[in-house]
């Protein structure tokens, strides 16, 4: 198993371009089994786990997938049968993505209940009931979502979410479009990711309306085509990045973003007296003497993003007084809060929000990631910590950065990835006689 051992205490300076963004990816990746013929293009993929599961459970499925140079070629005119199965399912809850354009296009799917990061019920209701107002048949079978369609063709119809769900609105958005008739979207999620996954459909042949807002319209097409597209940059990494120097008091510059995608985050760094400059596709951060302790309240986009809360929560440790991070998304989203605390951070949980009050050092010692955002939060307290971190079970990083540590060491950051034997005991020192 693989650790990062950091020697914190080092100030990150220098250009970093940012990858693209991986939950887009997996959207965008999902779209192109809609398609009936043709090869589906996908570029600035980032190399990711999650990729390469999304990637296998395709393949299970039918289509063809290469992976390289960052570039995937997808082809999903041979898909054979439209079962996703348990075994890949589980490793990643975004496979609940096949869910809607299998069943929109083959108007049947059976798709094992997903699995992901250990935090937090997320539960797939929203997903399933898009589909029965489209119209399917939903049976829970030994863990597996049984959808079918009437007539083999889903219908269009009216969903009004109850709350905010970029997954619910993907699902519903690639089910839609070869549906028969119109469907109409109500409290349709904001990000950024949709609006390119909705985008890339349209360039594929769907027509929708009110892209950018929170009613959609799709009438529904009786064909779609093959497409290239681009992916978008990864918001969350450019935000983490941002984090790494402003907790170490550097001063960096982000290539390849794009600053409408995260400017809820970049107006909090202004508020903790960081400089932001910024252009179309850069983004730069010269951090003050002392950050100003900052609240947050993780909302859906355009406001801040829950999947930056554990980031932010490491920063304001370095404040200079309390700063209070409320997560509206996922209330139990604060499992990386025992372990910053073991760094030496002052941090209290009440509710859904962390309480952290600014202790300006941090001591290395061993910290254990639990999901993906908490690793990256670890990662900030290592770099600013004096001694050496070592943050145990990455795997949940290896899911959604892509690079990190080399990204980080370009930088300047003390930073290398080791393997470790999780179950090794450890060594007792002799008693002297």
């Amino acid at each position: 198993m693989d650790k990062l051992v950091i020697k914190g205490g080092r100030q990150l300076s220098g250009t970093v371009a940012v990858s693209g963004s991986k939950n887009t990816a997996l959207a965008l990746m999902a779209a192109s089994l809609l398609p009936a013929s043709g090869k589906t293009v996908i570029s600035r993929v980032p190399d990711l786990r999650d990729v390469h599961t999304l990637s296998n459970l395709l393949r299970i499925i039918g289509a063809r997938v290469e992976f390289e140079k960052n570039t995937l070629t997808i082809s999903a005119s041979n898909i054979s049968h439209t079962e996703a199965p348990y075994e890949l399912v589980k490793q990643m809850r975004a496979s609940i993505y096949v869910l809607g354009p299998l069943l929109g296009r083959f108007g049947k799917a059976r798709v094992s209940l997903p699995g992901g990061c250990a935090w937090g019920p997320r539960p797939v209701d929203l997903h399933l009931k898009a589909m029965q107002a489209l119209g399917a048949s939903i049976d829970i079978e030994d863990g597996y979502v049984v959808a079918k369609a009437k007539r083999k063709r889903l219908t269009g119809a009216k969903i009004d979410f109850p709350i905010s769900s970029v997954g619910a609105t993907g699902n519903a958005l690639m089910a839609a479009v070869l549906a028969k008739g119109t469907t109409k979207i109500k409290n349709a999620a904001l990000e950024p990711e949709i609006t390119a996954l909705a985008d890339m459909l349209m360039k594929m042949g769907a027509k929708i309306s009110g892209i950018g807002t929170t009613e959609l319209e799709i009438e529904g097409v009786e064909e779609l085509y093959a497409v290239r597209e681009t992916n978008i940059c990864d918001r969350i990494e450019a935000g983490t990045l941002l984090c790494a120097a402003a907790i170490t008091k550097g001063d960096i510059t982000l290539v390849d973003v794009n600053p409408n995608d995260f400017k809820a985050v970049l107006k909090k760094f202004q508020q903790a007296g960081c400089e932001i400059k910024y252009t179309e596709t850069a983004v730069s951060l010269k951090s003050p003497k002392a950050l100003r302790p900052t609240n947050v309240e993780a909302k859906p986009f355009p406001k801040f993003p829950t999947d930056m809360q554990a980031q932010w929560t490491a920063l304001m440790t370095q404040a200079n007084g309390t700063s209070k991070i409320t997560d509206h998304i996922y209330a139990d989203r604060f499992k990386h809060v025992p372990e910053l605390n073991r760094l030496g951070a002052n941090i209290e949980v009440k509710g859904n929000s962390a309480i952290v009050k600014g202790v300006q050092k941090l001591s290395g010692t061993k910290v254990m990631s639990t999901d993906l955002r908490a690793s990256a939060s670890l990662i900030l307290g290592g770099l600013v910590a004096s001694g050496t971190t070592e943050v145990l079970r990455i795997y949940h990083l290896d899911r959604g950065y892509e690079k990190i540590e080399q990204k980080l060491r370009a930088l300047g950051a003390n930073i290398k990835r080791e393997q470790y034997d999780e179950f090794a005991q450890p060594k007792l020192e002799k008693e002297e006689a």
